[in-house]
């Protein structure tokens, strides 16, 4: 594939998602993607089989345990393909990213898309509040899905980046999409809400039988890991701001 943005989707090995969901994971609202990519990858085990790759991404490596990746890349495995990113794209990388991620998907057969996304948390209320999940499918059948297993779907408001365009490119193509969203903290990377959006889509794809209380267990130290990424990565958004989009959301 290529475009004006020369975004490519490169795979490393030839996997078969024939009936798969994919997983969008670029960053929204408190890191909720993010978050909730990370934990599926880690959790199910799932290899890298591939990257998206473009001249407008962020000139950066992310390493994680001495090892060089790319800042998109995609991993695979029991049945799931997940599009994960530490970074927030540019607006005019936002609908390329989304008609990349629909293309993968029809090209492999694909089933079903899920974007796991925040929404800003009310902070009007005092102490803790009950974060609340939501969802919105691009076709009668998912919505049909959601009403199955009691997720409440999402009436009235903006869904807005990847999430947003895969919805709309779902319902344009009758492409299976769902967005499922939950109330976030804006100002932090918020793995509780992750954590919540985690359990909507074990209820989605009970055959994976995901434990969300390990995530529960680590989320502080998931938070502080994400800020102390955000703190690092602030001197490189500083001296290109002009040229790369955000860091981390």
């Amino acid at each position: 594939m290529a475009d004006d943005s020369e975004l490519q989707v490169h795979e490393f090995e030839n996997v078969d998602l024939k009936g798969a969901t994919i997983i969008d994971g670029f960053p929204s609202v408190g890191l909720v993607s993010t978050i909730t990519a990370n934990y599926l990858i880690d959790v199910l085990e799932l290899q890298q089989v591939g990257i998206m790759d473009s001249k407008f991404f962020p000139t950066v490596s992310i390493v994680r345990n001495g090892v060089p990746l790319y800042p998109v890349r995609i991993y695979a495995g029991k049945g799931v393909c997940v599009f994960i990113s530490e970074f927030q794209p540019a607006p005019k990388l936002i609908r390329p990213i989304a008609e990349a991620i629909l293309a993968f998907a029809k090209r492999k057969g694909a089933k079903t898309i899920i974007s796991p996304e925040g929404l800003v948390l009310d902070q009007e209320g005092e102490g803790e509040q009950e974060v609340q999940v939501y969802a919105l499918g691009s076709t009668a059948g998912t919505r049909e899905m959601l009403t199955h297993h009691k997720i409440e779907q999402f009436g009235n408001g903006i869904i807005t980046g990847v999430s947003g365009v895969l919805l709309n490119l779902g319902k344009k193509e009758n492409l299976d999409a769902i967005s499922i969203l939950a109330e976030a903290n804006p100002n932090y990377p918020d793995a509780r809400a992750a954590a919540k959006v985690i359990e909507a889509i074990d209820k989605l794809l009970p055959h994976l039988k995901i434990d969300v209380k390990p995530l529960y267990t680590e989320a502080e130290n998931i938070e502080k890991t994400l800020r102390m990424m955000q703190k690092q990565a602030a001197p490189a958004q500083a001296a290109h701001a002009d040229e790369v989009p955000n860091m981390y959301g």
